[in-house]
């Protein structure tokens, strides 16, 4: 049996997808609430295998509540159901760890497919949208780490552009041949989008004066 927790600030939403998840032999709706206080204080209770969320509360955030009672039941599935597809929201459910996400305008059957397929463990996150996921984590890294795409050789390399050093001296210094150090600097080039070894040169040394602040 599935134990499911309903969280939406409309009550005629809550009684017709709790009406349509009770239908279910497999499935149990075992509490709801209007609020984000409100499920924040019954889930950790009640302990549901799913807690179905809508985005939108008038006290908060699904999103913030899927993150509160899953640091207390890392083992819960929460379901987000919005009636906007909004990919900040979407985001923002990934990184607190929803299972899935899904349209108000959802048939009623794809619902319940959707409460059982995050209650066996699996993602409700299609290819597009996970792909879509790491691409906006891997930018976030590149906005805190600038060299977050270099490999340890390469920011070698760059601290050593960034000290005016030549393909040939730089070849002399890490022991590799000057084509390599060539193939090097073009690679990492490619990976900060810069056309030019003076842009490399001028990004390591900003990089050194900060590491000196």
């Amino acid at each position: 049996m599935i134990r499911v927790f309903l969280v939406d600030d409309h009550e005629v939403v809550r009684r017709g997808v709790a009406a349509l998840l009770e239908s279910e032999d497999d499935i149990q709706v075992i509490g709801e609430a209007g609020t984000a206080e409100s499920a924040v204080a019954r889930i950790p209770a009640l302990k549901p295998d799913v807690a179905v969320l809508d985005v939108r509360l008038p006290d908060g955030s699904g999103v913030d509540v899927c993150r509160e009672v899953r640091s207390r039941l890392p083992g819960l599935a929460c379901l987000m159901l919005t009636s906007y597809a909004d990919d900040d929201a979407l985001f923002d459910a990934v990184m607190a760890g929803a299972a899935g996400y899904v349209l108000k305008q959802i048939h009623g059957s794809d619902l319940v497919g959707a409460v059982r397929t995050v209650a066996s463990g699996q993602s409700l996150l299609d290819p597009q949208t996970t792909a879509a996921m790491l691409q906006r984590l891997r930018e976030q890294a590149v906005r805190k780490d600038p060299l977050a795409a270099l490999s340890e050789q390469e920011r070698h390399i760059l601290d050593l552009i960034g000290e005016g050093l030549t393909n040939r001296q730089i070849g002399e210094r890490m022991f590799l041949a000057e084509k390599t150090v060539k193939n090097y600097v073009s690679n990492l080039l490619a990976k900060l989008n810069m056309q030019r070894r003076t842009q490399a040169a001028a990004l390591a040394a900003r990089l050194r004066n900060d590491r000196r602040k």
